[in-house]
Order: C-alpha cells, then sequence, then structure tokens
C-alpha cells in the first residue's frame, strides 16, 4: 500500500509535465504544419444537461504556437458570454515552454469586459486572460466553464432560474466543425437525462459519433481527427451552409416551437393595443380600401419611423418582443421590437399577425435547433396565406418584404403551429435596373448628350439611397459623382428628378441627366477609341453582381448574389461625319436555370447602336449553376470593351 501512494503522489506531481508533453507535435508533424502559425492539439466540448434543459459545460483546448506570429496572435485567450442567461469563467490555464518549463497562469486576473457592440447593446461580456510572451514551441492549455442555454456553459451559486432556456426543458446545440487552424482533434461530448431525447445530424462532412449510458445518463460524442482550416471561396454562401456542422435538438419538430413562440408573446402581452398607437393606425389606414394598401401604408410607416438601436431591457430581450407601448414611445428597437410594433399596428387595424423568427444570411436545417438571427411579421391575408413583412429591411424601400431575402427560411409563431418554411425567388423584374442613354461624339472626343435610369425594387433602394438617407445639399454632388467615376472630366449640366425623389411610395425612381464629357474618346491620327458609356463605371453600386470574380473557373460551393436582378442597358452614340466602327460587331445570347444574357453591337448609318439584357434569375445559387451565371456575366462584360472608330 505504501509503495502504490507514493507511485500515486509522483504522478500526480508530474502530470502536469506529462501531459503537456504528450500533447507536443511530433518532428513528423511539425513538417507536415510547416507554414501555419498555430496548431491546434485538442479541441474539446462536454456538457451536462439537466432536466430543465440548463447546460453545463466545460471547454478545454491546447494549442503549441509554431511561429512568432502565432505566439503574438495567441498572447490573450476571449471568450464571449451573455451575463443575461449565462456565466463564465476560466478554471486554469497552463503554459509548457518549449524549453521544459511549466508555468500556471493566475485565472483569477482574468479581466470581464463589455464585449464591442455596434447598435444592439444588450450588455454581452467577454473574459480576457493575458498569456503573456510565447514562443515557437510553447503549448497552451487552458479550461473554460459555462452555464446556461446558449452554448458551452458552468455552475454558480447564483439562482441558477435565468440559465433554464426559454423553452422550459428543451436543450440544443449548433456545433461548428470546422477550423481556421490546423487541429488535431476536435470533439463534443453531450450528456442528457435518460428520459429526454435527442436528434441529431452532422451536415457538410463527416465525423465519428457514438451513443453510450453512463451514469443514468445517455451520452452522445462526435469527433474529428486531422482537421485544416476551411478554404473559403469568394461570395460563397455562409459557412454554416457549407462547412462541416453538429446540429442536435431535444425538440421534437418545429411545430412545437412556433407553438411556444406564439404563446410566449402572446402570454407576455407583447401586442396589446396601445390608445395613442390606434390613433395612429386610424389616421394610416384612412382612406385606403384594399388589404394590400393598408398592409403597405402601415409596414411603411414602422419601418421609417423605428430606429434601429438596441439597449437591454432585462427580461424582455431574447424571444420575448417588447410591448406596444414601449415600442410606440421609444420609437426605436432591434429587428423584433420592430417587428412587434407592426404586428401590433396590423392588429389595431383588424388583421391577424404574429411575430416569425428567421436567420438571415444562411440556411435554417430540419433539426429544431434554434439557427435565428432575426424576426420578423406575419399577416393572414383574406385567402387564408400567410404573407411575411420584415419592416427592419425596408425603410424607404418600395417592397413589403426585402429581397436581399429571399430564398430565407423563417418560421412563425402562429396558434396553429407551423413547420419552417421558406420565402420564394423574387422576379428579376421586380428588380429591374434600365439606362438609356442617347449620346453624340464629336471630332475632338467630347461626348455629350443624355441617359436616363430607371429601377425598381432592391435596384430603385440602391439609386434612390442618397434621397432618402442622405442630406439634401449633398444629392448634386452625389449625382455628378456618378459621372465623375466615368471620367474626371465629366460636367453635370442638369438633371431631372421627374417626381420628388423622397416619395419612394409613388413610382420607381427615374433620373435623366444632361452631361459633356471632354475628351471622352481617345484620339490617334484618324483613329479614336472609347467605352460604351452605360458600361463605364455608371451605376455600380446597382450592378452587385460585378463584385463577384467571374474568373474563377470552378466552385464547390453554392454562392450568393445581393438579389435577383433585370439589367437592361441601351446606348446610341452618333459618330462624327465619316467615322466607321472597326471594333467587330458582334450579337451574344446566352441561356441557362442561373441567367440569362442577350445582347447586340453594330452601326446603323453614323450611330453606334448597343443593346443587352441580363437576367440574373436567383440570390442564392448552387455550385452546380456557376457556370451559367458565368457565362451571361462575362458575355455582359464583355460589351463593355472599348470600341475603335475610324475615318
Amino acid at each position: 500500500m505504501k509503495r502504490i501512494s507514493i507511485v500515486f503522489l509522483l504522478c500526480l506531481l508530474f502530470f502536469p509535465y506529462l501531459r503537456g508533453q504528450e500533447q507536443r507535435l511530433t518532428k513528423e508533424q511539425l513538417k507536415m504544419y510547416e507554414g501555419h502559425n498555430c496548431v491546434i492539439l485538442k479541441d474539446s466540448t462536454s456538457v451536462s444537461v439537466e432536466p430543465s434543459g440548463t447546460g453545463s459545460f466545460t471547454v478545454h483546448k491546447s494549442f503549441q504556437v509554431l511561429t512568432p506570429k502565432g505566439g503574438v496572435d495567441n498572447r490573450i485567450i476571449k471568450y464571449n458570454y451573455d451575463p443575461l442567461t449565462a456565466h463564465a469563467y476560466f478554471k486554469y490555464a497552463t503554459i509548457y515552454r518549449a524549453n521544459g518549463d511549466i508555468f500556471n497562469l493566475d485565472v483569477t486576473q482574468a479581466c470581464d469586459y463589455a464585449a464591442p457592440a455596434r447598435a444592439i447593446y444588450w450588455g454581452a461580456r467577454q473574459i480576457m486572460l493575458e498569456v503573456g510572451r510565447l514562443q515557437p514551441g510553447d503549448v497552451v492549455e487552458y479550461e473554460i466553464a459555462k452555464k446556461g442555454f446558449t452554448y458551452a456553459l458552468l455552475a454558480s451559486d447564483e439562482d441558477d432560474s435565468r440559465f433554464i432556456p426559454p423553452m422550459r426543458g428543451q436543450f440544443y446545440d449548433i456545433v461548428p466543425f470546422w477550423v481556421t487552424e490546423p487541429t488535431l482533434r476536435k470533439v463534443y461530448k453531450v450528456s442528457v437525462p435518460m428520459e429526454k431525447e435527442l436528434q441529431f445530424q452532422f451536415y457538410q462532412g463527416e465525423c465519428t459519433s457514438f451513443m453510450r449510458y453512463e451514469n443514468d445518463k445517455k451520452t452522445y460524442q462526435f469527433s474529428a481527427d486531422n482537421l485544416l482550416p476551411f478554404e473559403k471561396e469568394p461570395n460563397m454562401v455562409d459557412l454554416f451552409d457549407a462547412a462541416p456542422k453538429l446540429m442536435m435538438s431535444s425538440t421534437p419538430r418545429w411545430e412545437e416551437k412556433s407553438l411556444w413562440f406564439h404563446k410566449v408573446n402572446e402570454d407576455y402581452g407583447s401586442f396589446d393595443p396601445l390608445p395613442e398607437a390606434q390613433k395612429k393606425v386610424d389616421e394610416l389606414v384612412k382612406g385606403k380600401k384594399t388589404e394590400m394598401e393598408k398592409i403597405a401604408v402601415l409596414t411603411h410607416w414602422v419601418a421609417d419611423n423605428i430606429r434601429y438601436s438596441g439597449i437591454s431591457m432585462g427580461k424582455g430581450e431574447g424571444y420575448t418582443l417588447h410591448n406596444t407601448k414601449m415600442n410606440f414611445t421609444d420609437r426605436a428597437g432591434v429587428c423584433k421590437d420592430i417587428a412587434a410594433m407592426l404586428i401590433s399596428f396590423l392588429r389595431m387595424a383588424g388583421f391577424e399577425a404574429y411575430p416569425a423568427m428567421t436567420m438571415a444570411g444562411s440556411r435554417v436545417e430540419s433539426i429544431p435547433a434554434d439557427h435565428f438571427n432575426h424576426c420578423v411579421a406575419v399577416v393572414k391575408l383574406s385567402n387564408g396565406t400567410y404573407m411575411p413583412l420584415d419592416p427592419t429591411w425596408v425603410p424607404f424601400c418600395r417592397e413589403l418584404w426585402s429581397s436581399a431575402e429571399q430564398q430565407q427560411n423563417y418560421l412563425p409563431g402562429i396558434p396553429e403551429g407551423s413547420d419552417i418554411r421558406l420565402t420564394p425567388v423574387s422576379d428579376p423584374e421586380n428588380h429591374y435596373v434600365r439606362i438609356t442613354a442617347n449620346n453624340r461624339l464629336n471630332e475632338k472626343g467630347t461626348l455629350s448628350g443624355q441617359f436616363t435610369i430607371t429601377a425598381e425594387g432592391q435596384s430603385d433602394s440602391n439609386v434612390r439611397r442618397i434621397f432618402t438617407r442622405g442630406w439634401r445639399t449633398e444629392w448634386e454632388a452625389s449625382l455628378e459623382n456618378q459621372l465623375l467615376a466615368v471620367s474626371p472630366k465629366a460636367r453635370l449640366l442638369k438633371v431631372n428628378y421627374g417626381k420628388d425623389p423622397k416619395d419612394y411610395q409613388a413610382a420607381p425612381i427615374k433620373i435623366t441627366f444632361t452631361y459633356e464629357i471632354p475628351d471622352y474618346a481617345l484620339l490617334g491620327g484618324n483613329e479614336m477609341v472609347l467605352k460604351p458609356l452605360v458600361m463605364n463605371n455608371l451605376y455600380n453600386q446597382v450592378k452587385t453582381y460585378l463584385r463577384i470574380n467571374t474568373d474563377l473557373k470552378e466552385r464547390k460551393y453554392g454562392f450568393k448574389d445581393g438579389c435577383s436582378r433585370l439589367v437592361e442597358l441601351n446606348e446610341t452614340i452618333r459618330l462624327p461625319k465619316g467615322y466607321q466602327l472597326i471594333t467587330p460587331t458582334k450579337t451574344e445570347n446566352e441561356k441557362s436555370t442561373a441567367a440569362d444574357f442577350e445582347g447586340t453591337l453594330a452601326q446603323s448609318g453614323n450611330e453606334i447602336q448597343l443593346s443587352q439584357k441580363l437576367v440574373l434569375k436567383k440570390r442564392v445559387y448552387e455550385a452546380s449553376e456557376w457556370d451559367g451565371f458565368r457565362n451571361a456575366v462575362n458575355a455582359h462584360k464583355s460589351f463593355g470593351d472599348y470600341l475603335i472608330i475610324k475615318k
């Protein structure tokens, strides 16, 4: 017994040293990861779930520094948490120096700061521990404990009721299995009460998994070895839609979440009427005859008059929408408060309306884990269907649901319950931008003429933004900048707005420019070189597809644009007497499920005539649609090549 005790004590004494040395990379591994600044030796999260749904997580991580830059990048360990729903702290942190020294950091010196925030100030916190100077070969190991219902979590002497998830008894988690540094092993382990059912699915990759019965609980473990940083593609879909991830939930179906979301806000009284708000509703709908007229005027008023800004209101955050009195009085809030204001308005106007959760930017899977970051509204039309509305994304926009959110999942909180739904693709014609130019080129290379731009939907919002969000004193300079982007010598002579451009609900935007651009064409003997004006940096902020690199020949993952769109560009250039187009005339025609293009360039008499039509059919595309999209956009770009005319 005495000998065993001595061995046991020796193991305890040298365990930290042995643990650090066992984790260190071998010579072969060091060679394998040459060029990387740091390697994660182990990234492990274990969760113990209580019957209430509260999770107590332990996050254990160790890494080895390979370069001086890796040492600088990891000199501070940071971890985010929300004090309204969780508590987090460092349990220990140890440095195993390359020379064999071991240094235990004083975790009581960890700092707890307000996390950086913009527009939403809900009191999120960040614990930070300074590691100090690290050298290549150093290994750092640390453990964080956190308790709550968001992510990784620990015990506290405080009242645990705030750590119980809003949907009491339910547990879910969304675990990214992609990495930003080479990782030898990543593990996620969760233990749930025997009576609790847990469904899960691993997406977009593979892992090793098992389920065991341990200590009167069901334990699930998922692991992956030798992971390399995920290689992104430009303009690709969200990482959650392309990279490996694990999703799990104890909620059987989305319908249960829908019913709960409906009940929690009805019980809270989020949409109770308010006399002052009722007066405004009556004023807005007066004279409106159809249901769509009423829905539109209420949606636009809320979108334009409730400022986006979030400060913590205590229990009113998260899934509970602030009530009518608070929202109408403050005239400020985040998406859920703006949506709540619209729902209250719609109900006071006699409509049946409810809140809905959505995920702006990525897909929501069939596993009912709460992959949501945004709140919207739905209204029941007279034909019995529900129509989604998003006042947060449509300030000064002619749409009621922003088509920058098309092909987006949402879950309505309605009395009968609902499965996940998907917003449809918006017809490209709903977002047209049309530029028609009539120009004259003289023998000195000066281009003069007019062009008119008209736009609708998301294109209208882009063009109109200077009028609805900018100062009136900035209007002319902003419009002049459109021409200066074409040529620094451009002179704006006149602008015709037609109707008041601030009145976005009256009609689609229409602006006519009159201008003169000296030295637009380059002169060389009896030749001139020029670009078509409509293809020369004109209103490129509307043409979001130009930001997509179409030189990329292949894609592994889906990609996205700002919106479906129809682009029609037409230009007539009257040439000086005796000049002919030397550049070959051409006709292009491309068609696919992703995009269509048709264009012509030719000379008729003394005029060059350019006409093209680009149809981009979606916002989110599959990787298999890249060739069709790329071919159409490249054909469109080719009409922006220089033209050569000769006398």
